[in-house]
């Protein structure tokens, strides 16, 4: 028999010491520890520590998290001029060839006291191309020679948001295929140090001609499902693939859900909202409606009929409203994505219509001050995790990478405790219990190995539950190990 035992393990819900059979990529066996025949199997003794079912991220955008991981970042910059300075001390210290663009990743200006500017980034890039991607990925401040390097041509204030920037945003991932493919997979085996088994890539591109490309390269350290946008259906139309069908030899590379963004966000205050957000006037007052709601409904009716599910983005409570009137209409399956700001007529309707919330809790930690500014009255059913839960909608944790790092303990945590570096929890009434959490982590599997389940496993040192016990979280929990089918892709034992 091939296979690997892994002996004297705690299980989650279970104290006691047990042996663990993996073999042909599923949880083979389980008993009391000594107690397991396998012969000839490769043992490793885990010395009481605990193993779970591995965990997924259910929003990652990987090839712009692999080139974010070594772009300028951006995270916690509190002012335009402070961003500046930290461009010129990149551009003297470590200048892109030349050609290409200096990068950076993560600003938030919704509560900046000075304006982002063109100009500002002129005084020290000259005619260095500066690209600086907003931290929700909606909006980009460049330079003028950043605009030119975008093909984006003159613009008043160098801050391209939304129908601006979205269409051409690709062009700072202009990277050979192979280079995109080593950074990203060189992600995917972080990832996979910090326990995780899975992604669904929302990545903007051909995701069906990428992954096929690099599963032929080996498998990926990850399983992988692989998200579809409007302009890339063809493919996956044409060759009659539904949402888990195979895309690649192997298994691992599977057909994801059709993803449309409906709105804007609330950094760039364009998240699609019933009331006005303070202080803006005119048709941009609510936010933005990227996508008209006949066109949503025709789009997600033919996928449906094709049995690909969606994954609709929408954030502002108007956009939700309308996303939940296109599944409605349709008939669809899936989620919407981020949910940030809800109607309690609407939490309800996610349960009656069977759609599941995509949440990044991490982005409720990163936006709590500009929830408070920009949704003011609101922020009540604002990231409403815990009455989600209770109205008995499913809950798909995930980061949103780039627009968070790509760490599930981060979302664990934030979704659990409210609460990041040592501030009050916020609105603590809308958290979810620890088991709430990672059970809405591991894609569906019960806590609690059971034979026959996929062998995706990760490997603690201590139990989640002890970890938050003894220091208030589980940010930065250890990961001993991880396995994917069986097979190690971390091991620290």
């Amino acid at each position: 028999m091939s296979g690997l035992v892994l002996a004297r393990a705690r299980r989650l819900t279970d104290p006691d010491l047990v042996d663990v059979l993996l073999a042909d990529g599923l949880v083979a066996a389980i008993a009391p520890t000594g107690h397991l025949d396998a012969p000839g199997v490769e043992r490793v003794d885990l010395d009481g520590r605990v193993v779970m079912p591995g965990l997924w991220d259910q929003h990652t955008h990987l090839t712009q998290w692999a080139l974010a991981r070594h772009r300028l970042d951006l995270a916690g910059v509190t002012s335009a001029a402070q961003a500046v300075r930290l461009v010129a001390d990149r551009l003297a210290q470590d200048p892109p060839p030349a050609g290409t663009a200096l990068i950076g990743q993560g600003f938030r200006d919704g509560l900046w006291p000075d304006a982002p500017s063109a100009a500002l980034l002129d005084a020290v890039a000259g005619a260095t191309p500066v690209v600086l991607v907003s931290g929700d990925l909606h909006a980009a401040w460049a330079s003028t020679a950043g605009l030119r390097f975008l093909g984006a041509g003159a613009h008043p204030t160098g801050v391209l948001r939304e129908a601006e920037w979205l269409p051409i945003m690709g062009g700072i991932d202009r990277v050979e295929d192979d280079v995109a493919d080593s950074l990203v997979a060189e992600a995917a085996r972080h990832a996979a140090s910090l326990g995780v088994v899975g992604v669904v890539d929302l990545e903007i591109a051909d995701n069906v001609v990428a992954w096929r490309r690099r599963a032929a390269a080996g498998d990926p350290a990850v399983r992988v499902r692989a998200g579809v946008w409007e302009q890339y259906l063809g493919t996956v139309v044409g060759e009659g693939l539904r949402t888990g069908d195979p895309v690649a030899p192997g298994g691992l590379v599977t057909q994801g859900p059709l993803k449309v963004i409906t709105d804007g966000s609330l950094n760039t205050r364009t998240a699609y909202c019933h009331e006005p957000y303070p202080g803006l006037l005119g048709r941009s007052a609510h936010g933005v409606l990227s996508v008209p709601t006949d066109h949503l409904v025709r789009l997600m009716a033919a996928v449906t009929r094709r049995g690909i599910t969606c994954a609709i983005h929408a954030i502002g409570d108007a956009a939700n409203t309308l996303a939940l009137d296109a599944f409605e209409a349709t008939g669809a399956r899936g989620s919407i994505e981020h949910a940030q700001l809800l109607t309690w007529a609407d939490v309800e309707r996610f349960a009656a219509l069977g759609v599941a919330a995509g949440i990044q809790p991490e982005h409720a930690m990163d936006d709590r001050d500009v929830a408070d500014r920009y949704w003011p009255g609101r922020t009540d059913r604002a990231f409403a995790y815990g009455a989600l839960h209770r109205a008995g909608v499913r809950l798909a944790l995930g980061s949103d990478a780039p627009v968070a790092p790509l760490d599930p303990w981060d979302a664990i945590d934030a979704a659990v405790t409210r609460t990041r570096e040592g501030r009050e929890p916020w609105h603590p009434e809308q958290a979810i219990e620890l088991d709430v959490a990672l059970a809405s982590s591991v894609d569906g599997l019960p806590l609690g190995l059971e034979v026959g389940a996929p062998a995706d496993l990760a490997v603690l040192d201590e139990t989640p539950a002890e970890r938050l016990a003894a220091t208030g979280s589980v940010r930065g929990l250890p990961v001993a190990g991880t396995l994917v089918a069986g097979r190690w892709t971390h091991r620290a034992l």
